[in-house]
């Protein structure tokens, strides 16, 4: 669109309506459309660690697997849940978009919830157990059928998770001060609404699981989530939907690496004539950002170099597009073993709490999971004060509208989590000493020392994300190519897929390798008998090692430039920096 055409009240990034019509900005978008995508965010929040935070306890005591495949098989689930949006978020872009894209995804959710309601609410599905022997022959049917709801709802996750986030950062404009602005703090709300899912789930839906059925549990928000797709689909008027690239958002990418890889043995010229500089109207008119030169993975410039006449080179636009993949992959790998120790939330920290003394007066007994809510709830205080009152205050000495990178966000949080695996690893020795001295050596013995001294280790991993998990999804999002979003966002969730995939590896390979010829299992079936210390010892170190490998990735990361545009007297003000675009 032009200035003139502009002056109606369209907004300035290119959004459109689900028929492609430019949208008019103050009928669309911003909080007021970002108010239904929030409600199903808070209900597939609720319905995921609904199940998430406590199936390590369904897996043992219904369906008495060991300690080791029940972690392993939780670990696998969460690992194909937080990767499948790999595959939604690349047919989003490609070839859906993200609404539609969402819509069919959901309805897949939605299904595996029914089936997994209606598997776990038949009483043949438990096994059989005689003097201590379990039977799951009777049953096998059944059992393939929980796990086949469970893998329905993780391919479900796949569209919908990269692709509702995404869309609500849509909502607000790049090119508008006051929305540019609003959006500083929308993944931080965006984050908020999901722990308050959350949060509900770890205390109400955990509890009503060990006491009132799991038949209920799961039904309560399967029902939640099918009332707010409804609300999704009534704000449908007042979403803006970004236009959708015709070309696969990956074929310059691969163009890229296969040119750069051909000529690798010639060198790049110093003058280099694939760039061209516009004007920042191309940028008002296309919605996209400007490219910044880097000279970080300087052997990608190979590709702009032309070789015969048959193979016609990459421009430096394309290439540079390529250097920021390559540098969200090298924050990415940085990323994984932070994301291996928040996989402990639903695995080890949960089976460490079964064998606490978990009472509370006479007659109430806390759910191991429910310890989870802790995590939550340290988010739900401290976001907002990080964005009130820490954002404003750190922009002020800082100058950067976020008020600290989002980088050195990331590296707050995983210094955190260093506090936190080492406070795990404190409170285990604790236990290991209390159950010496007491000598308690049976497998579902329970250890004389309360549950809550555990509560650290959550509170400090709940602190870690609100740098960590907010920071991540704004990193990707906001330093992916523009036609790459809903795929870049998936750096996100399958750093942390990867995490617990790597977590579930860790866990067997230890397991076999400190278990055999005799010895004592670092995760044994029997905690009580083992040496989870070991484990969190070898998580501090990792941990502490890949701290140093996260400072030296975060030297030498370029960030995307970013576009900034106001409006003064009715003119469009000059965008910063040099802008960029193929010739």
């Amino acid at each position: 669109m032009d200035l003139e055409t502009n002056t109606k009240g369209y907004t300035n990034d290119g959004t459109m309506d689900l028929r492609g019509r430019p949208v008019i900005a103050s009928k669309t978008g911003k909080w007021k459309a970002c108010a239904f995508l929030l409600a199903y965010e808070a209900c597939e929040r609720m319905a995921f660690y609904g199940i998430a935070s406590n199936l390590v306890v369904y897996l043992t005591t219904q369906l008495h697997e060991d300690t080791v495949s029940s972690v392993r098989n939780v670990n696998n689930w969460n690992g194909v849940v937080w990767m499948t949006p790999i595959i939604g978020a690349y047919i989003a872009d490609a070839y859906l978009g993200r609404y539609w894209t969402f819509t069919i995804s959901s309805l897949i959710y939605v299904m595996g919830m029914i089936l997994l309601t209606i598997v776990v609410s038949l009483k043949s599905l438990k096994p059989t157990c005689t003097n201590g022997t379990c039977n799951n022959n009777s049953s096998s049917h059944q059992i393939v059928l929980f796990y086949t709801s469970l893998y329905i709802i993780a391919i479900g996750a796949g569209g919908t998770k990269p692709n509702i986030s995404t869309l609500g950062a849509d909502q607000f404009d790049d090119f508008d001060s006051d929305e540019k602005e609003l959006k500083a703090s929308f993944f931080n709300w965006w984050m908020f609404c999901a722990f308050l899912g959350g949060l509900f789930a770890t205390v109400g839906l955990v509890y009503i699981q060990e006491n009132s059925g799991w038949g209920l549990g799961y039904g309560i928000p399967t029902i939640a989530l099918i009332l707010s797709l409804i609300v999704f689909y009534l704000g449908t008027p007042k979403y803006r939907h970004k236009p959708r690239n015709t070309k696969s958002p990956t074929s310059d990418i691969g163009k890229v690496l296969i040119t750069s890889m051909a000529n690798w043995k010639l060198k790049v010229p110093t003058e280099s004539k694939q760039f061209q500089e516009v004007q920042p109207q191309y940028y008002i008119t296309t919605g996209k950002t400007p490219e910044n030169r880097t000279s970080i993975f300087r052997f990608l410039d190979k590709a702009t170099i032309k070789q015969g006449s048959s193979r016609l080179p990459c421009t430096e636009a394309q290439v540079e597009k390529t250097k920021q993949v390559c540098g969200m992959i090298m924050i990415w790998l940085v990323l994984l073993i932070p994301s291996t120790i928040w996989a402990q939330i639903n695995t080890l920290f949960v089976k460490q709490g079964t064998t606490l003394d978990r009472r509370i007066g006479t007659h109430f007994k806390v759910p191991a999971a429910s310890l989870t809510s802790f995590v939550t709830l340290t988010m739900l205080l401290i976001v907002p004060i990080y964005d009130r009152y820490f954002v404003p205050l750190m922009r002020a000495k800082t100058g950067n509208p976020r008020g600290i990178t989002i980088l050195q966000r990331l590296g707050v949080g995983c210094i955190i989590q260093i506090a936190a695996i080492a406070f795990a690893y404190v409170v285990e020795m604790q236990r290991m000493h209390v159950i010496k001295v007491d000598h308690v050596t049976g497998k579902n013995a329970m250890v004389p020392m309360s549950i809550f001294w555990l509560l650290p280790q959550y509170a400090l991993i709940g602190l870690a994300d609100v740098f960590n998990s907010i920071g991540l999804l704004e990193f990707f999002y906001d330093q992916s190519p523009d036609d790459m979003q809903s795929l870049g966002t998936t750096f996100f969730t399958s750093a942390i897929g990867v995490g617990n995939f790597m977590n579930s590896l860790l866990i067997t390979l230890i397991d076999k390798g400190t278990g055999k010829n005799g010895g004592k299992s670092w995760i044994g079936n029997n905690l009580n008998d083992c040496h989870l210390d070991y484990y969190y010892l070898f998580l501090f170190g990792l941990a502490v090692l890949n701290m140093g490998a996260f400072l030296l990735a975060s030297c030498v990361y370029v960030y995307k430039r970013e576009a900034k545009m106001v409006q003064e007297d009715g003119n469009y003000a000059q965008l910063e920096g040099k802008i960029v675009v193929d010739a």
